[in-house]
């Protein structure tokens, strides 16, 4: 009989030494796992890195027809490619649409007076009149499609959006000294008509 009780002793010491140490390596694999996906998170904070500098004198955003916060959204997962599109002939990234930002907010603090005021734009037809941050200077060429395709990712030129509540022109992104020196950087195309269409269109 003391025999039979310690042989399952035995056997249930050795089936809680086996589970605690599966235990183990489960824990150790999803420790790695999480170690190692410490550099992808890493390098999409230095893709995100601003390549142009801040400007030196603080811009007011401007008003807007409705307010915005990109840290809100971006908080929540939304994406930039998810209201702003890159349409033929790609030059410049859009304002959302009435019917994008509704998608969310049929539902999503639909109580609210600005989201109540977004719900007239819908129903009216009428594109919300945003007013644009940065202007590109008469004179200049620009496409957004080319510097996508080159790589370079919202936060390059326009800085840490989505930690702004209010959208200003927090670098000098549209400068030439800008341009010039980030073309110097990754050896891309100098010479003037790279940039430059004269004359300027009035």
């Amino acid at each position: 009989m003391t025999r039979t009780v310690s042989a399952r002793r035995t056997r249930l010491t050795a089936a809680l030494a086996a589970t605690l140490s599966a235990g183990l390596i489960l824990l150790f694999g999803l420790t790695l796992r999480a170690q190692q996906a410490v550099p992808a998170n890493g390098a999409n904070a230095a893709a995100q890195q601003l390549l142009v500098k801040e400007n030196v004198a603080p811009h007011a955003a401007p008003e807007q027809p409705l307010p915005f916060s990109h840290k809100t959204h971006v908080s929540r997962g939304v994406q930039c490619r998810v209201c702003h599109t890159n349409p033929e002939p790609g030059n410049q990234m859009t304002f959302p649409a009435v019917a994008t930002c509704m998608g969310c907010h049929k539902t999503t603090a639909a109580d609210r007076p600005a989201i109540q005021k977004l719900a007239g734009f819908a129903q009216s037809g009428e594109a919300i009149p945003w007013v644009r941050v940065y202007e590109v200077t008469k004179g200049v060429t620009w496409t957004h499609r080319k510097h996508l395709q080159a790589g370079l990712q919202c936060g390059n030129c326009h800085g840490p959006v989505g930690e702004t509540e209010r959208m200003s022109m927090a670098t000098a992104v549209t400068t030439m000294g800008n341009c010039i020196a980030c073309h110097q950087s990754r050896n891309a195309p100098m010479t003037c008509h790279t940039c430059h269409a004269w004359p300027a269109e009035e």
